[in-house]
């Protein structure tokens, strides 16, 4: 309701109560001062006509008629006295009331007003929603109702909007993980396929590794090849400080990269493999701790990868290896570890056959140690057979040429 409105509403009221006021006024007065002197009444007789009734008319029926006409006149204004006086209170407590009930409107206005005052995302999807139901005829008390709705569902939209935020983050994450995770694995099948290829290559690959070690040093995948790489160029070295100082660097990547990931084969394999390289420059007792170490990290690769021919190789000769230990190096190794190592040729070629059957034409060397061990159990015939398939197989690395060394002399212990 406007202020103009309420004002007119009041001023209605109050000419109607000052009306009613003075009638009652003049009844009053007529009324003490013995009732004489009423008007006349209009009497509306059947065909229409009217007949003035004077109180002076000497008839005493005529008289007495009006007379009960007159009481039941004074009770009916009696009567609207009485609703008068009470319509004068309502009018009162209505004055009273408008001024508070104005003040009372603004403050709910300024109220909503402020409740509903939002982002300008929330005031324009407001006025998005209001105009519609404007359009359709809608009440303003109709819009209204739907004040609490608009709210909780702009609340709803913001909520949405911070999830889409949070959702779109999340996608940004995985994106650059994902990322990051194909840029590592294409270094990493460039350091395999470096490995396998010639020497200028595992250079290559040794130099690469060396220069992401910062960046990917933490990972598992990445520390044993690094390991792998430091025994690549043990391999190409001839000189022996620089050869140790391979192996001890080896070893020490191989050990993080179990520690990273205790569950890798590879990492396992590698370290074993750089123990069994840094054993060759340590003490006699060094030396049977690093082989203690290789055979259980390679057990342990076993375990974890069952079908890795190297394994089973570096298994073989290990047993080959302990086979061939003196009197005095079983002697310290019982002294320094209570149990010394025990394997037996039967043992080692059991692990080169293995080699044989999961792989053929594994590897040069190993057809050199399955000749080794038939030599050694007597066995001349099959000696000689895998002299030949090792002689069959072209040497190019530098492991491969050492197979071919020991090859001759094998060849040359069977009188051929």
């Amino acid at each position: 309701m406007s202020q103009a409105d309420s004002k007119t509403l009041v001023l209605g009221v109050l000419a109607g109560a000052a009306g009613m006021s003075l009638a009652m006024v003049w009844y009053r007065t007529r009324k003490a001062q013995g009732g004489a002197s009423f008007p006349p009444f209009c009497l509306s007789s059947s065909n229409g006509r009217h007949a003035r009734i004077s109180l002076e008319d000497g008839s005493g029926g005529a008289v007495r008629a009006l007379q009960g006409r007159q009481a039941e006149t004074l009770d009916k204004l009696d009567a609207l006295i009485l609703c008068v006086s009470e319509l004068k209170e309502e009018v009162r407590s209505l004055k009273e009331a408008i001024p508070r009930l104005q003040e009372q409107v603004r403050e709910e206005l300024r109220g909503k007003a402020g409740g509903r005052r939002g982002s300008p995302l929330h005031r324009a999807a407001r006025k998005k929603r209001a105009g519609p139901a404007r359009e359709e005829g809608q009440s303003s008390e109709e819009a209204e109702s739907e004040g609490g709705y608009v709210t909780a569902h702009t609340d709803t939209e913001e909520e949405l909007d911070e999830e889409h935020k949070a959702c779109k983050v999340r996608r940004l994450i995985i994106e650059d993980a994902e990322e990051e995770k194909d840029e590592f694995t294409v270094l990493i099948k460039k350091a395999d396929s470096l490995h396998r290829g010639p020497e200028s290559e595992k250079k290559e690959g040794f130099m690469m590794l060396l220069e992401r070690k910062d960046e990917y040093g933490q990972r598992a995948p990445f520390l044993w090849r690094l390991a792998r790489a430091y025994g690549d160029v043990y391999d190409m070295t001839s000189d022996t400080e620089d050869k140790k100082s391979y192996a001890e660097a080896g070893k020490t990547y191989g050990e993080q990269a179990i520690a990273s990931d205790p569950m890798c084969p590879d990492s396992h394999q590698w370290f074993a493999i750089m123990c069994g390289y840094l054993s060759e420059y340590e003490s006699v007792q060094n030396k049977i701790k690093n082989g203690y170490l290789f055979k259980d990290h390679l057990d342990k690769a076993i375990e974890l990868k069952p079908q890795d021919p190297l394994s089973y190789y570096l298994l073989g000769r290990w047993c080959y290896a302990v086979s061939q230990l003196s009197w005095i190096e079983r002697k310290v190794a019982a002294t320094l570890f209570g149990n010394p190592p025990t394997a037996t040729i039967q043992d080692a070629l059991k692990y080169f056959l293995k080699v044989e059957e999961i792989r053929p034409k594994y590897s040069k060397f190993n057809y050199v140690f399955l000749a080794k061990c038939y030599r050694d159990l007597g066995q001349r015939a099959h000696a000689l057979q895998w002299c030949n398939a090792a002689s069959s197989m072209e040497v190019v690395s530098n492991e491969d040429k050492e197979a071919q060394k020991e090859l001759d002399s094998i060849i040359s212990s069977l009188g051929l």
